[in-house]
């Protein structure tokens, strides 16, 4: 149904919530003091894939955070998350504060599809941002140690993110390394 028809701002997920719930933790690399889960993130909160909801939830407010996000109206959020749910290539978990009904944190997984290894998908995770009201709850933390966990569920050959100089010994944690590629960039906007 498109915006136009009268759709609701409503809590389909993005995804399929089970498969948050069905990751092999034993096989995580980082501990976490006091220990949290994406099943119990801390209390009043909630780790879950994206719903439409989310918009009136301060999503963009969170993802503003970390960069520009720009005015984006009800219907524009809909149309991608319509697209972004049909490819089925997109896993966008966000940490809701149920007390306040409020999103505190979101990270993004993207797979992408290959010819090489087999015709294997890659994972790339994007646009980690933790709310400035709830850092040092371990959430950053959570998120990535999720989409990791995810992504090789998602039989990913490999999984990658970006990341500024400062932040590389956070990703060691979670087993990633540099690689001997340069990442360049052209950008045709701000």
């Amino acid at each position: 149904m498109s915006p136009g028809c009268g759709m609701l701002l409503d809590k389909t997920p993005l995804f399929e919530p089970g498969l948050l719930h069905e990751l092999d933790w034993s096989s995580s690399t980082v501990s976490f003091s006091p220990p949290i889960t994406p099943s119990q993130p801390g209390e009043g909160l909630v780790l879950r894939p994206l719903c439409t909801a989310d918009f009136h939830r301060g999503f963009f407010k969170v993802l503003s955070q970390l960069t520009t996000a720009g005015d984006v109206t009800p219907e524009q959020f809909i149309k991608k998350f319509e697209h972004m749910k049909k490819t089925g290539d997109y896993y966008v978990i966000v940490v809701e504060d149920t007390k306040l009904g409020q999103i505190v944190a979101t990270g993004t997984l993207i797979t992408e599809h290959k010819f090489i290894h087999s015709c294997a998908k890659r994972g790339r995770v994007e646009e980690v941002v933790v709310t400035d009201m709830c850092r040092g709850k371990q959430l950053g933390k959570l998120l990535v140690a999720t989409l990791t966990l995810l992504s090789k569920k998602l039989d990913c050959y490999k999984i990658t993110l970006e990341c500024a100089p400062n932040n590389v010994a956070f990703y060691n944690k979670f087993s990633y390394s540099a690689s001997n590629e340069t990442y360049m960039q052209c950008r045709f906007k701000d």
